[in-house]
Formats: C-alpha cells, sequence, structure tokens
C-alpha cells in the first residue's frame, strides 16, 4: 500500500509549482515586453528645427523615402544643404546620380547647395568613413542622416563614434511599409528588418572597437564628392561656340596659302601642258 505524502510534501509541492507558474507568467510578460520594445531600441527618432546639412545614406526603396524626406526638409528651410550619398551600380554610373536627378525634380532646389558622393563603399562604416572629413572640412555643425528606421541607432552611434565631438549627429525615422516599430512582429518585412537590424548593431560594436577620430586631412573623396551644378556640368559640358569658330577659322588661314600655293602650281603645269600640245599641232 504506498504511503500517503504528508501535509509539508504536500505543500512544499504546491509552493514549487507555484514558483514555476510565477516564473512562466514572469517569462511571458518579459517576452512581451522585448517585443513590443525592442523594436523601438533600434530606432533614434530625433526632433530639431534646423540643421546645416542633411545627408542621404544608400540603400532606399524603389519608393524613394529618404529622397523624400530630405526634400521635405530643404522646401521647409529646415536644412540649408544635402548631400546624396549612392554606389555604382553599373559600368560608370552609379545610385547617386539617380537620386538626384529624382530630388532635383522635387523642388526648385539650389543646385549649389546639393552635393552627391559617388563611391563603392560597401557598408555604413566605409560611408562614414568616406564623408565626415568632408564634412568637417566644410565646418558641418549639426548633420541629419538619413537612413532606415532600424538602422538610425546604429548609424548615429557610427558617425558619433568615430567624428568625435563634432559635427552633432541626428537621425530620423522615415516610417517607411518596411519597418514598423510599433509591430514590426506583425509584417513579414518588418521581421527581417528587426532581425537584420539588431545583428548590424552587434556587429558594429566590434567592427568600432579600434576606431578613432576622423579629422578633415584624413578623406582621400574629396574629387568624387561635387555639387549637382558641377555633375551637370560635367554630364552636359558647354560647348563654346564663338571660341570653336575662331579655332576654325584659323585652321582656314593656316591652310590657306599652302592650299593657293597648290592651285598655282596645278594652274601652271596645265598652262605647260597646253603649250606643248600646242606646238605638236603645228
Amino acid at each position: 500500500m504506498a504511503k500517503l505524502p504528508t501535509k509539508k510534501q504536500i505543500q512544499k509541492k504546491k509552493i514549487i509549482l507555484s514558483a514555476i507558474a510565477a516564473a512562466v507568467v514572469l517569462l511571458v510578460i518579459v517576452f512581451y515586453l522585448i517585443m513590443t520594445h525592442s523594436g523601438h531600441w533600434l530606432v533614434d527618432d530625433d526632433e530639431f528645427d534646423h540643421v546645416s546639412w542633411v545627408v542621404v545614406l544608400d540603400g532606399q526603396t524603389a519608393d524613394m523615402e529618404r529622397i523624400d524626406l530630405a526634400a521635405e526638409m530643404m522646401a521647409s528651410g529646415k536644412a540649408d544643404s544635402v548631400l546624396i550619398l549612392g554606389r555604382r551600380i553599373l559600368r560608370n554610373r552609379s545610385n547617386a546620380e539617380f537620386y538626384l536627378e529624382d530630388f532635383m525634380r522635387l523642388g526648385d532646389f539650389d543646385s549649389n547647395a546639393v552635393f552627391i558622393a559617388r563611391h563603392d563603399d560597401p557598408s555604413t562604416i566605409d560611408e562614414a568613413y568616406s564623408i565626415i572629413p568632408w564634412l568637417k572640412k566644410h565646418n558641418a555643425d549639426t548633420v541629419l542622416l538619413i537612413t532606415g528606421g532600424a538602422s538610425t541607432h546604429r548609424v548615429k552611434n557610427i558617425f558619433q563614434t568615430l567624428s568625435g565631438e563634432t559635427p552633432v549627429y541626428l537621425t530620423k525615422d522615415v516610417h517607411h511599409r518596411t519597418y514598423n516599430a510599433d509591430s514590426w512582429y506583425t509584417n513579414r518585412e518588418s521581421r527581417k528588418e528587426w532581425l537584420r537590424g539588431w545583428a548590424a548593431l552587434f556587429a558594429s560594436y566590434i567592427d568600432l572597437l579600434p576606431a578613432g577620430n576622423l579629422t578633415a586631412s584624413d578623406s582621400f573623396y574629396y574629387k568624387p564628392i561635387v555639387s549637382a551644378k558641377e555633375y551637370e556640368a560635367e554630364k552636359n559640358p558647354i560647348v563654346d561656340l564663338q571660341s570653336l569658330l575662331q579655332k576654325t577659322q584659323t585652321k582656314i588661314q593656316e591652310t590657306a596659302p599652302a592650299d593657293t600655293a597648290k592651285t598655282d602650281s596645278s594652274a601652271t603645269k596645265d598652262s605647260s601642258a597646253v603649250k606643248k600640245d600646242s606646238s605638236a599641232t603645228k
């Protein structure tokens, strides 16, 4: 016959089961908090009145959501200048060129205040190494970095770590359909962005371990960064017709004496030939 448990054993078992139930409830609550808040931990959405520069990083979708935000900032007077980055995608064409053409169609912007950086940088850290010295050279004080919502915290940390105290970097959530910080777990694309965002964030901390502050003298990328006006002049060079006409006239004048001499020589030969034929006839 089985021995019945004592009151102490029953009480001890109840305590263990209650502890297990409480731990399960606690884990569910923690899991819920992580699921609902971890999407926001990737996002730095700053409020500001004005910035001197807007930097559009490469990687936007076909909706051109980053360009739209930059154009809105410029049109509303909240930004003075824009720098558009883009990777090379064809033999001699880059995303920056397509982004620039779309940007200039969105408003009447000063082509001297819009710049493009055509590059082959494979990552955000490489982009930072390319443009931070250039921004320092141009005395940028506040810079708005436009990137994907799930990348804003990581991107700001990269630029702040490599820049030091200046410039001051801000980021803005573009609120694109590919990532919703409030309900990222309900959408497949948002879940992918959340996973990539956390993986890239942890990897960036490792990549920045040996990093130091960049200065204006550290850049090898000053030449490729040009204004929209310079890019248009490069794409559609202006031909000086007056100068071309003067060169043509000079060329004609230089070749005219030689042509005249050849004509006179030919005429002399023809005259001699006629005289010979006349003498032979006689």
